[in-house]
């Protein structure tokens, strides 16, 4: 139970944070702002993403702690979408951002290992950048305030739509969820190498 409160109370505050200085912004560039943040985390490389940090939260993390990597992907997200907006970028972009996906569905494969968790947030930390450094560079030249709430949206319900599955996984068949976890993980990881195969 206290793990879903501090995760409700991350949410929460990350949401109305973005309201607040959504709040401030011109309003006649709010709508297209949105909508484009709305949407554009939908791309298979982004959502294949944010649901696996979701899955290895809860696959890897102690209980109380498995709102930690949803909430590290947001935070780095956030900062390097507003770096990403500034012309900030990195070499090969798209390609580390098809490699992340390799990343997290490796991270599902060793799931089970229970490692330490910082070096999977590290991990997770370094690959939102990458996500968010796109994210900049494709927001309007104006209306950033409500293009950046629209893709935090997104990103909090990809991230929840991981750790329903995990979760489901975890409660209705738990003497599979080691196969399941890794089966998943073969899984995002080759969607992951086939879309860097595109690029």
């Amino acid at each position: 139970m206290k793990s879903h409160r501090q995760w409700s109370r991350v949410l929460v505050t990350a949401v109305l944070g973005l309201v607040a200085s959504a709040s401030q912004a011109h309003t006649g560039h709010g709508t297209s702002g949105l909508y484009e943040g709305l949407s554009h985390p939908f791309g298979l490389d982004h959502l294949l993403a944010m649901v696996a940090v979701g899955i290895w939260s809860v696959s890897a993390l102690p209980a109380n702690k498995a709102w930690w990597g949803p909430a590290t992907f947001m935070a780095s997200l956030v900062i390097s979408a507003v770096l990403g907006a500034q012309g900030v970028t990195a070499p090969f972009l798209e390609n580390l951002i098809s490699l992340s996906v390799v990343l997290f569905g490796a991270m599902l494969v060793l799931a089970q290992l229970k490692t330490s968790p910082k070096v999977g947030l590290a991990l997770i930390a370094l690959a939102a950048a990458m996500h968010g450094l796109a994210h900049g560079a494709e927001s309007p030249q104006s209306g950033f305030a409500f293009y950046a709430f629209g893709f935090l949206v997104t990103t909090v319900t990809l991230h929840f739509g991981g750790v329903v599955v995990a979760l489901g996984i975890k409660h209705y068949v738990p003497s599979k969820e080691k196969l399941i976890t890794t089966t998943l993980g073969f899984l995002f990881g080759g969607a992951g190498v086939y879309l860097f195969s595109q690029i």
